[in-house]
């Protein structure tokens, strides 16, 4: 690596924690021409972290157009760009791919720097199938959200979504409506000094009752086999049903009666729809 060949380098950066960088990343990085990031403030901080003082051109979603015909031109003189995102590997639900597209069709060669993902992070704690669906951003209106969750609902696949702390109860709402019949793990902070993680079924799950910061990493699981479906999991369904037609008093009563359980049981889930019902 005492010289790079000229191209565009796609590099990975750390998601959290600064020691997650690759050795290799770093030579990339240090040996690059110019360097193109989402926000020179935060690249900055890893970058003199590891006192790396290089040429930063600004390149995010809202001038990815605009400064394409520069880059390319760069790249043409034979220069080394390095990609970054502000955090993670470039491209996936960030900007970049306007870019390597235009490599590719341009015969620019483009060189893949592997490193850390907080998709791949989160699937390797999830303990679900390994054979996985990553989305990405969720639509953020309820109607748009709709049509996607029900292209990807009967999908037997670990789902992989990224999702904005505030919205998470928007969201876990109609997760609980279409895909009841799996298991979720919400990732959050990964790598950083307040790294959690919250796993239950979606079924369950409750509302957050405060504001949780930051970007989340959601994976949900295969779905259900009918024998592995518990029986809370088809009263919620049925309940939530039920609750959009008659009132409360009238499903506990009918439910009760068809599935031959308590009515304290039964109101016990209604409660508990209706509640989430409020609190989003």
């Amino acid at each position: 690596m005492s010289t790079l060949k000229p191209g565009l380098y796609i590099v990975s950066t750390p998601i959290g924690n600064l020691d997650d960088i690759t050795l290799r990343s770093l030579e990339i990085l240090k040996k690059s021409d110019i360097i193109l990031c989402e926000d020179t403030r935060r690249s900055l901080k890893l970058l003199n972290h590891y006192k790396i003082k290089k040429k930063l051109v600004s390149y995010h979603k809202f001038n990815e157009k605009k400064e394409l015909q520069k880059i390319i031109e760069y790249l043409n003189e034979g220069k080394v760009l390095s990609l970054i995102s502000d955090a993670g590997t470039p491209v996936l639900s960030d900007p970049g791919l306007l870019l390597v597209k235009s490599c590719a069709e341009k015969n620019i060669e483009i060189f893949p720097i592997p490193g850390p993902s907080a998709i791949t992070a989160a699937v390797s704690v999830a303990g679900f199938d390994d054979k996985f669906l990553f989305y990405g951003f969720l639509p953020k209106t309820k109607n748009d959200l709709v049509k996607t969750i029900n292209s990807l609902k009967n999908l037997d696949y670990s789902l992989v979504f990224f999702v904005p702390g505030i919205k998470i109860n928007f969201y876990l709402t109609f997760f609980k409506e279409y895909f009841f019949a799996r298991d979720i793990m919400i990732a959050r902070e990964i790598s950083k000094i307040h790294e959690t993680f919250y796993r239950d079924k979606i079924s369950t799950i409750k509302l957050f009752k405060t504001n949780v910061k930051g970007e989340l990493t959601i994976v949900l699981s295969k779905i259900y086999t009918n024998n592995e479906l518990e029986p809370d999991v088809d009263l919620v369904v049925e309940a939530t049903k039920y609750l959009k037609k008659y009132s409360m008093k009238d499903v506990v009563e009918l439910i009760s009666k068809k599935e031959k359980i308590s009515k304290k049981k039964v109101y016990e889930i209604c409660l508990e729809i209706k509640n989430n019902e409020k609190n989003n």
